[in-house]
């Protein structure tokens, strides 16, 4: 009874040991870290499709990840709390813009490092920001300026006076009317 019992515990242990290490695998190689960075905040008018947890990335390259989102309720605005690798230091004069993978893909938020000498700490906001361009919108807009485009020009034609219509055609003289 007691051998089959040493070897449970130790079989317990070995199975604990194997899932710390799928777990340190799994964090360090998917971009999370257990630290994290420093926080940095960005205000913006509208984040359509960001989800938490969406990438934070400086020419294209995973640096963070955004931790929060939350209404402020005297501006309306939508306050953005991101994580930032420490490694990357950016500039107070840096930007941040919504930005899409591709049509379908999805949305992470891009930092455009700025050029003063003096750099953003822990807490701090980014004050330069470009909000989230909506699809939908978009295509509203120009189904919209397609159709009010095609009834203008419908008009147009109709107000002509019958320029540019051809008259009904005549018979040949001394001759039977076309069948």
């Amino acid at each position: 009874m007691g051998r089959k019992s040493l070897a449970e515990i130790i079989m317990g242990a070995v199975v604990l040991v194997v899932a710390a290490g799928f777990l340190w695998y799994a964090v360090t190689h998917t971009g999370r870290s257990a630290l994290g960075g420093y926080t940095l905040t960005a205000k913006f008018d509208r984040i359509d499709g960001l989800p938490q947890g969406a990438d934070v990335r400086v020419a294209g390259v995973k640096v963070g990840s955004v931790l929060s989102q939350r209404i402020d309720p005297q501006t309306y605005l939508a306050v953005v709390t991101l994580s930032v690798d420490p490694a990357v230091r950016l500039p107070v004069d840096s930007s941040a813009e919504i930005t899409s993978e591709g049509l379908l893909g999805g949305k992470y938020i891009a930092l455009v490092p700025g050029g003063s000498d003096r750099m953003l700490r822990a807490g701090q906001e980014i004050e330069n920001t470009q909000a989230s361009v909506s699809l939908e919108q978009l295509l509203g807009r120009f189904i919209f300026s397609v159709s009010d485009l095609v009834s203008n020009t419908s008009r147009q034609q109709g107000q002509g006076g019958g320029g540019g219509a051809s008259p009904a055609p005549t018979p040949a003289p001394g001759g039977a009317a076309p069948r």
